[in-house]
């Protein structure tokens, strides 16, 4: 399956979703993409960083799609490679490591966890069905499917990354994270981050709602979950002006060892997509972005590629 293929189907898989979606964009725009990536040498630095800005944007979509080559795979690869890689200077503040379900069904249930340490304090509550628990550094978002335990997102509250993925391919039983997403105000403390005051997450609407530390706040709802892609949808309480709105972090050593080594991007007058090795991209004013591989990779092999909007505003 070629690119543009793949695009088409990401897209309208996201145009068509029926379970409680929110009203289509109401006024389509454009944001600007700026590439602060930096070479490196360590598979396991986030390296590459996207940043969406726009002082106008009221909603948008995040996808995670699985790559062209899955159906290919026959071995995945997802072990950590520290090769070349000294975190000896990274930021260490200790804690407690404990782990607690937050919520829990037969088909979706919440596990949060508190690390031996971590590189900025656990001080973002979580709430969820009246409950409030404080000190994680990671929660898991799990939907039972086919009679299996699945894990399709997670969350950091105490730097505000997310990931997220598809159910995995049949042939391949599992699949992998990749890319990281920030949603909200995007500063830079040592690394990229959004602060968050808190999270919460209605499990009937299946939408997490986050209160920004500065003020503001946004609502991430799952649109649509299946082998294919899934679906979110983010709408702010209030366009964010002077700081990105959003951005995408991964990992690009070589073409063979990346969690993103290809974007592919459409404007809003263009004749088709243009496309970019990651590291050569420029930046530029988008109106949907791919952002993935065309080859495995020996890193996060089935790791899914991830795709931002469209993007809308107000009226």
């Amino acid at each position: 399956m070629g690119l543009k293929t793949r695009l088409q189907i990401a897209f309208a898989c996201a145009a068509g979703i029926s379970l409680g979606m929110a009203p289509a964009l109401a006024r389509p725009l454009s944001v600007e993409v700026t590439n602060a990536s930096q070479p490196t040498l360590c598979a396991e630095t986030d390296n590459v960083a996207l940043n969406f800005a726009s002082a106008e944007v009221m909603q948008f979509r995040i996808q995670a799609v699985h790559p062209a080559y899955v159906g290919m795979l026959a071995v995945d690869r997802t072990a950590a490679d520290f090769t070349a890689c000294d975190m000896s200077d990274d930021p260490v503040v200790p804690a407690e490591p404990k782990r607690v379900t937050l919520y829990e069904t037969p088909d979706l249930w919440l596990t949060g966890y508190t690390f031996p340490s971590f590189w900025r304090p656990a001080s973002v509550p979580f709430r969820v069905d009246g409950k409030v628990v404080e000190g994680l550094h990671m929660v898991q978002l799990w939907v039972r499917h086919a009679e299996r335990a699945e894990e399709v997102m997670v969350v950091y509250p105490p730097d505000g990354y997310w990931r997220a993925r598809p159910l995995p391919p049949a042939h391949l039983g599992g699949a992998g994270y990749g890319s990281s997403f920030l949603v909200g105000p995007v500063e830079q403390e040592e690394r990229p981050l959004v602060k968050l005051k808190e999270i919460g997450f209605d499990p009937a609407t299946r939408t997490f709602a986050l209160s920004f530390a500065g003020g503001g706040g946004a609502h991430m709802a799952l649109l649509a979950l299946d082998r294919e892609h899934i679906a979110l949808e983010v709408t702010l309480d209030a366009p964010i002006a002077g700081a990105p709105f959003a951005a995408l972090r991964s990992m690009y050593v070589t073409e063979f060892n990346a969690d993103v080594a290809r974007l592919a991007w459409k404007t809003a007058r263009g004749a088709g997509w243009g496309e970019a090795p990651v590291m050569d991209y420029p930046g530029g004013t988008v109106s949907e972005m791919w952002t993935g591989r065309m080859v495995p990779s020996r890193h996060n092999t089935s790791a899914p590629d991830m795709v931002f909007g469209p993007f809308g505003g107000l009226n």
